[in-house]
This record gives structure tokens, sequence and C-alpha cells, in this order.
């Protein structure tokens, strides 16, 4: 039977990747982000999409009302939307401690804000039983990010995902995290990594290759299956063993 999936982040990189997985096993898909138009242009056969910044309440009651009326229950929620305000152009410019809250904002906005506020929205209209919450979060909630922010923002989900295992596990409805390594062609950098860095960052890992977003969206399809039902508020990294599970 065809499932209802909700991917923010859907129209580049891991959540893209998903997005493929689901509807390749027949499921209806919503692709949730920013800009429309990369939405539109991901081309994700049969997927529906819905533009909407998700650390804005109201646009995220418009989601939850789209989701009403559309599709009813939500059988598996993934947040892959996101990004690193420390790399923008401007990240830097201006006062040190004005660039410190706007970087620090942003990335909380991007990487936390959204996911809870989805989450809060949604959460009644997940499946009973059966449903599943899935956040990704990074190497970087356990080691840093070198700017501190990005790497906070994503180790802020884990206790959140922890607390809505216990508040949801007696539905019948898991909660993961995925903590991915480094992985290439989503974006995430804004171009292209330089050769040394991406050397070392391979060298790190135990299989001698960087990840793909279908490394992620492979762990997270099976996250939302029925042989993971007894999984719940774990963090499954997925980096080639450049960290250590904890």
């Amino acid at each position: 039977m065809a499932r209802n999936i909700v991917i923010s982040g859907g129209g580049t990189g891991i959540g893209l990747a998903a997005a493929r997985v689901f509807a390749g096993d027949g499921d209806r898909v919503l692709l949730l982000g920013r800009r429309r138009e990369v939405l539109v242009r991901a081309g994700v056969l049969g997927a529906e999409v819905y533009a909407a910044d998700l650390a804005e309440p109201e646009q995220v009651r418009g989601v939850a009302r789209f989701v009403a009326e559309e599709f009813g229950t939500v059988d598996v929620l993934i947040h892959s939307a996101g990004g690193n305000a420390a790399l923008a152009p401007d990240a830097a410019a201006g006062d040190p401690l004005d660039a410190a809250a706007r970087v620090w904002t942003g990335n909380f906005r991007q990487n936390t804000l959204t996911a809870v506020l989805l989450t809060e929205a949604l959460k009644d209209r997940l499946a009973d039983p059966g449903g599943r919450v899935l956040f990704v979060s990074s190497i970087a909630a356990f080691r840093g990010s070198g700017s501190g922010s990005y790497a906070a923002s994503k180790a802020a989900l884990h206790p959140y995902a922890h607390d809505l295992a216990r508040e949801l596990g007696p539905r019948g409805v898991t909660v993961n995290v995925v903590a991915p390594g480094y992985v290439e062609d989503t974006g995430f950098f804004g171009g292209p990594v330089a050769e040394a860095r991406r050397e070392r960052l391979v060298a790190e890992t135990s299989t001698g290759r960087a990840g793909t977003p279908g490394d992620v969206a492979a762990t997270l399809h099976w996250l939302a299956s029925p042989a993971a039902g007894h999984v719940t508020s774990q963090i499954v990294q997925v980096n080639g063993g450049a960290e250590r599970g904890h």
C-alpha cells in the first residue's frame, strides 16, 4: 500500500535522493522547500510540491493545511532542509558580534527551527501506528564544524529526537536521526571542495570514498520500513567510519 511521505529540503541533495527512492516504491511524495522552481525542477515522478520557509510559523501553518487537505495522514516525515550560514558570502561581514549573531541565528533557523516547527505542525497527523520521523543531522554534531554554529544546530536535533521518541512511542511512531559524514553531490558547500580538503575527508573514512546522497537515502528508507519498527531514539551515522559510533 502506498504511503504518504513528506520531505523537507526535497529538491536537492539528500532530500532529493530520498524522494526518488520513496517515489520509486510507488509512495506519494510531497517535496517542501523555499524555492518552488527548485522543487519542480527536481522532477520526482508523481511528487507534489509546496514552497515555504519552514522557519516561519505562518508558512508552516500553510504546509499543515495543505497536508490536511491533500494527504490527511503522514506516514513518513523526513527533515533534510538546512544549510550552513557560515558559508554565506557575507557571513563575516561587519562587526564581529553582529556577524556571530547572524551566523548562529541563521544556522539554528535553517537546521533546527525548520525541523521543530514542521514536526510540531504535523505530529498529530503521523500514522498511528507505524509513523516515522527522520532527522538528517551531521558528523559535525559529534566533532564540531569549525565555526561551532552549524554543528550546534545539528546537535540540537538529537535531544529533540529522543524526547519525541518517548512522546510518540506509545502511538507506535518511531523517531530517529541519520548523521552523514562527508557527502558529495549535494551543493552543501556552495561549489567544488578543494582537492586537498577532499582528500583529507576521504582519508578519514575506512571505506576510502566519499559518501553519496544515495547512501543516506538508503538508510532513511530502511528506517522508514516495517523492518525498523523497533528501532527508535537512535542516531545512525553514515560516514564510512570517519567517526566512531557513540
